[in-house]
């Protein structure tokens, strides 16, 4: 059963080491992220379960690594307890591990990455599936909004971005599993936004939990929409 959720975006410039002389202004997201893993690691939970994207459908159950030597940097992050695989995590859980290791964090952690392009209906029965894994289970989710929200945002600007980013805010605060069941893949998809896929794993792992939402962070600083919540 689901008992709690961390919801965090995934830029690598989170890690301060790769974000350099840029770190000092991402400080606040950086802090909404470790509160809200902080709070996630307090529910009890018995298993924490890291899901993002990735090139392909794929499951560490035995532990895995990732490291951010692609953005010039020499560092790696683990899954916290997750047993000695040495397999390669994604980028997004790559910054998953990093957090979790940043909170300290205890409790047995398996990760899973999906498509960004992955049905709704495939990412709900997903989450159903994990929530059932173990009797209290966290989920860490990764993800960011629309890339589209500036001039300068990787996707340039796109004038939809910005209500579609409002309206994950709206949901991610609380905890509205049906609206992010109902987030459409192909707007998401010509918004950048991959954290639709992530999202609506943990809608379909919230749904009938009764669990209540709390935004701490809805910001873009780089033209890209960030969200922190912490769902309990």
């Amino acid at each position: 059963m689901l008992v709690a959720a961390a919801v965090c975006p995934c830029p690598p410039l989170l890690v301060p080491a790769v974000a350099a002389g840029a770190a000092p202004e991402l400080e606040p997201l950086r802090a909404a992220c470790l509160a809200a893993v902080g709070e996630l690691l307090a529910s009890g939970a018995e298993l924490i379960v890291a899901v993002g994207t990735g090139p392909e459908a794929e499951v560490w159950t035995e532990g895995g690594v990732g490291s951010f030597r692609r953005y010039g940097v020499e560092l790696a992050a683990r899954l916290p307890l997750g047993g000695v695989g040495e397999s390669e995590l994604t980028p997004s859980l790559t910054v998953g591990a990093w957090l979790l290791e940043q909170a300290r964090a205890a409790v047995p952690t398996h990760a899973c990455a999906v498509p960004a392009d992955t049905s709704p209906e495939r990412l709900l029965g997903l989450g159903k599936g994990l929530a059932d894994l173990a009797d209290r289970v966290g989920l860490l989710v990764l993800g960011d909004g629309s890339a589209c929200r500036s001039l300068k945002a990787p996707g340039y600007l796109d004038e939809r971005a910005e209500g579609y980013d409002a309206a994950v805010a709206a949901a991610l605060g609380s905890a509205d599993t049906a609206a992010l069941a109902a987030l459409d893949p192909k707007l998401a998809g010509e918004l950048l936004a991959e954290g639709r896929a992530p999202w609506q794993v943990l809608a379909g792992a919230a749904e009938g939990a009764g669990l209540g939402g709390e935004l701490r962070y809805d910001e873009a600083p780089y033209g890209v929409g960030y969200f922190v919540a912490s769902w309990r």
